[in-house]
């Protein structure tokens, strides 16, 4: 499995688009590609040098700068299924909660419905061999989660302590945005622990961070991803943990 990230609205929104692609087969996918400038000349690109099939769009809910693009990009990318929640944009199959599907030979697909962000939101889970990725949109960031724009804190305890919690710790984290030096500063306020320093030091060393922290790291770092008595007594704000 390779993946290449594709930075949009950097310096603003600082989203990212994902191209996964199965080494075997070449085919690919495209992972909400909101901002068809910034993504279609590399979706372009690479097929015309034949590193690539794209063969679907997939997107983790259905905001704008999420799956905004999609009706863009097919234009250019003709007959493109789009694999996402019922409410984004073009839409062509939303599969059930668990259900799996291949990219090529070698990648397994599994989704994982985490409402609360929105109630479409999906988290895809993949396994190539020995690699495992979650792309986990506006659901979980590194040091962070989406805010509750159509749910509960109780909802996204369950999509980050039931639902993400239960994929193998070696897991690597892909979130919807590059937001790790704003988290940081919020759990620094919180916890002064290892982990969490560790995570200053590379978010302020290193522009990008996707990729680079694993569920397992996110149990231990993230203050929305542990045991509430770890950080209850300090007087915390639960509902500001899982807004930051």
């Amino acid at each position: 499995m390779h993946i290449q990230s594709i930075p949009m609205w950097e310096g603003s929104s600082n989203n990212y688009a994902y191209l996964v692609v199965d080494d075997k087969t070449k085919d690919a996918v495209i992972i909400d590609p909101a901002n068809p400038p910034e993504v279609a000349p590399v979706l372009k690109q690479q097929i015309d040098s034949g590193k690539i099939n794209l063969t679907s769009i997939i997107n983790t809910h259905h905001h704008w700068d999420h799956a905004g693009g999609n009706s863009k990009i097919l234009e250019q990318f003709k007959g493109l299924p789009v694999i996402g929640g019922k409410q984004c944009e073009a839409v062509t199959k939303t599969p059930k909660d668990g259900e799996t599907f291949k990219i090529g030979e070698g990648i397994t697909v599994k989704a994982l419905y985490t409402p609360c962000h929105t109630q479409d939101s999906i988290c895809w889970y993949m396994e190539d061999g020995n690699e495992k990725v979650v792309f986990t949109g506006d659901t979980l960031f590194i040091g962070g989660c989406g805010r509750f724009f159509e749910g509960t804190p109780a909802e996204m305890n369950t999509a980050l302590n039931k639902t993400l919690a239960a994929l193998p710790d070696d897991t690597k984290v892909y979130p919807g945005h590059e937001y790790t030096k704003t988290n940081v500063k919020f759990l620094t306020t919180v916890l002064h622990t290892e982990p969490v320093m560790k995570l200053q030091s590379f978010a302020e060393n290193n522009k990008e961070t996707q990729g680079k922290f694993t569920i397992g790291d996110e149990k231990v770092g993230y203050t929305g991803m542990k045991p509430h008595n770890d950080f209850a007594d300090s007087g915390v704000d639960i509902q500001r943990v899982y807004a930051a």
